[in-house]
């Protein structure tokens, strides 16, 4: 047979080889990817359910905290503490007096009263280290006000952060402030209980008896 002939038979056989010994490697370096692909994949999916399962432990543990407010009945007849929920106030506000006591640096709680008010009853929760309010001082105070009756807030000088000022004993507040803050000291925290008819009445702007929480700050 002549070496013609026999490359014609030996030359296609061998072709045929090699492009089966490609086809296996391809085989094989495209199942090596495919490995890797699905390892990526699996290292991917076991971050994310690590997060999710993180996540939902913060959920549950910011969810059982306890609010640190009031009774919730709201039968608590104190404001002597501070608001838990409240947001610490920007900057210098409040500025207080020297010597003051910290707390005055945050909202107090004020919640509702019990039984029938009849009469203006001011209570020291912090007793102050200034100078006592007389009639004819210009004072400047911070407050919360809430019903009496309700223990929901109407007003309260937390929220604009911004101190109210005003001369006391000339009618420029309802009756309960002009009496009930006299002789109150600088640095005080007052509760004050106000019937109604120290206030604005059965059927004024905020009808019924009301309390309120003054910090005082400053005289003059």
């Amino acid at each position: 047979m002549s070496e013609q002939v026999k490359e014609k038979h030996v030359g296609p056989s061998a072709a045929r080889r090699a492009g089966k010994a490609q086809r296996r490697e391809d085989r094989v370096a495209a199942a090596k990817v495919a490995r890797r692909r699905r390892s990526i994949f699996t290292v991917i999916g076991s971050f994310l359910g690590v997060v999710v399962l993180i996540g939902v432990a913060v959920l549950m543990i910011q969810a059982a905290k306890p609010d640190g407010g009031a009774a919730a009945d709201g039968s608590q007849d104190t404001a002597s503490q501070t608001d838990p929920n409240a947001q610490q106030p920007a900057g210098d506000f409040p500025q207080l007096p020297e010597g003051a006591d910290p707390a005055l640096k945050t909202k107090p709680v004020a919640t509702k009263g019990s039984g029938t008010l009849t009469a203006l009853t001011p209570t020291v929760l912090i007793d102050g280290k200034g100078p006592a309010i007389k009639v004819g001082d210009h004072i400047t105070v911070n407050y919360v006000g809430v019903s009496y009756t309700t223990g929901e807030e109407f007003d309260t000088s937390w929220k604009r952060q911004q101190p109210f000022d005003f001369t006391i004993g000339q009618g420029a507040v309802i009756q309960g402030w002009d009496q009930g803050l006299i002789g109150a000291k600088v640095g005080s925290r007052v509760q004050l209980d106000i019937p109604s008819n120290m206030a604005y009445g059965d059927s004024g702007q905020v009808p019924g008896p009301l309390r309120f929480v003054v910090d005082i700050l400053k005289i003059g």
